[in-house]
């Protein structure tokens, strides 16, 4: 590993376990900065199964880094936990995460979240489990992490004892709208409707799915990804577009699509073939969209034959800018400091012969790029298991969290970034 000096870096996790938070997109820090969300779990490894245990809990930072637990799930995968997230934008003392119930007949069976407030112990449990909760901590999505499972493994829950028969294209399921005081749910959008919105002839027999959902900061609009294929068991086979909507589903708007043609699904072509990250850096990926205001999104995606960082304005016909052209030139997990838009967070996926990404920031008035890190990744990771930077930034903008394996264990590490962002 080799760190920039101006980039003190610290480990997290100090007692033998294994410790992670998942996603890019939501911070795990508080709103006072000492209270740091993760998940801890006695393996680096392992494959996915309805009994894994991760405890779910956080580190105090004032007192000694502390790791205090919450609660238990088995309701995680490695990519985005259980979704741990704060409630609410300000004093945030209560935690949502997604847990797995005995419930058959819930309208997404056998899963469901539990809201936590980490000072007096309170739990409350509510029907559907969470993807997103909106920064005014009113109301949250839902997807069916089932339908996840079967057309994304990597973002599911196991569910090996309900192998669900899902259909293509549902009417009665989509983006699901819950009300985090009452419990109330309604469906936002169907996959038939997006299927109906500005369709494609692949989208004909292909299994539909949404990810990457996203609130924007005044609670008014949401994004995500639409995709859809006819071979889930080979990512380069995905198609992708980015859709916006009111939170109750209307005013939908399509920002990019990126159909295309599949040769990939010929009989003779071979996935086994595709290497781990091969999906991550292809020509047509849409990935990792967020709101950078709440008019305005950035995103790893193609537009007009060219793939770039694209800062996408939400409206019909918005304005659409590449960002950091000749300098950021693959796919990363992006975000916009909370406190100076001038600083963009991301990093690489690994280097294909030396295993090394790059975790950096990218100054939005220089153009210049500040490497910040450069980290192993053990390339006999599996996808499903692999462990991705995720960088995520503290509330005040002076320091990001990440999820790294190159000391060997599955750990979370601050860096400080204040000497950076003073420039």
């Amino acid at each position: 590993m080799t760190l920039s000096s101006t980039s003190p870096i610290r480990r997290m996790g100090q007692d033998g376990n294994h410790y992670f938070f998942g996603y890019y997109n939501k911070s795990n820090w508080n709103s006072n900065g000492r209270r740091l969300l993760a998940n801890q779990v006695p393996w680096r490894d392992a494959y996915l199964t309805p009994d894994l245990v991760a405890k779910v809990g956080y580190f105090d930072l004032t007192k000694g880094n502390e790791f205090k637990v919450i609660g238990e799930t088995t309701t995680w995968n490695w990519q985005m936990g259980c979704q741990l997230q704060w409630i609410g934008s300000q004093n945030q003392t209560r935690a949502i995460y997604n847990v797995r119930t005995n419930d058959s007949v819930s309208r997404y069976p056998y899963f469901a979240s539990e809201i936590v407030d980490l000072d007096s112990g309170e739990r409350r449990r509510l029907p559907l489990p969470v993807y997103v909760a909106a920064p005014d901590g009113q109301w949250a999505l839902s997807v069916d992490y089932r339908r996840l499972y079967v057309t994304h493994e990597t973002i599911g829950y196991p569910c090996d004892r309900f192998r669900p028969d899902l259909e293509n294209c549902p009417s009665d399921d989509g983006i699901m709208y819950m009300n985090l005081e009452t419990g109330a749910i309604e469906l936002a959008v169907s996959y038939t409707d997006l299927a109906a919105f500005h369709p494609c002839e692949s989208m004909r027999k292909a299994i539909h799915w949404v990810s990457h959902i996203e609130i924007n900061p005044s609670a008014t609009r949401v994004l995500f990804l639409h995709r859809w294929t006819e071979r889930v068991k080979d990512e380069t086979c995905f198609l992708h577009r980015l859709v916006t909507m009111n939170p109750d589903g209307s005013d939908l708007r399509l920002l990019e699509c990126s159909d295309h043609p599949l040769p990939q699904l010929k009989e003779d072509f071979d996935p086994a073939k595709v290497g781990t990250f091969d999906y991550e850096k292809s020509e047509w990926q849409i990935s990792h969209p967020l709101w950078r205001a709440d008019h305005e999104i950035i995103v790893w995606g193609p537009h007009n034959g060219d793939i770039h960082y694209h800062l996408y304005e939400d409206r019909d016909g918005g304005n659409i800018a590449v960002v950091g052209d000749g300098v950021l030139i693959e796919n990363g997990h992006m975000t916009y400091s909370p406190v100076n838009p001038r600083w963009l967070l991301s990093d690489t996926y690994p280097d294909s012969t030396t295993h090394e990404r790059v975790l950096f920031l990218y100054d939005m008035d220089t153009g210049k790029r500040h490497d910040l890190g450069s980290f192993y990744a053990d390339p006999s990771l599996s996808k499903e298991n692999r462990c991705d930077l995720h960088p995520r930034w503290r509330p005040d903008g002076l320091e990001v969290c990440i999820d790294s394996v190159h000391e060997h264990d599955r750990n979370m590490y601050i860096i400080d970034v204040a000497d950076v962002v003073a420039l």
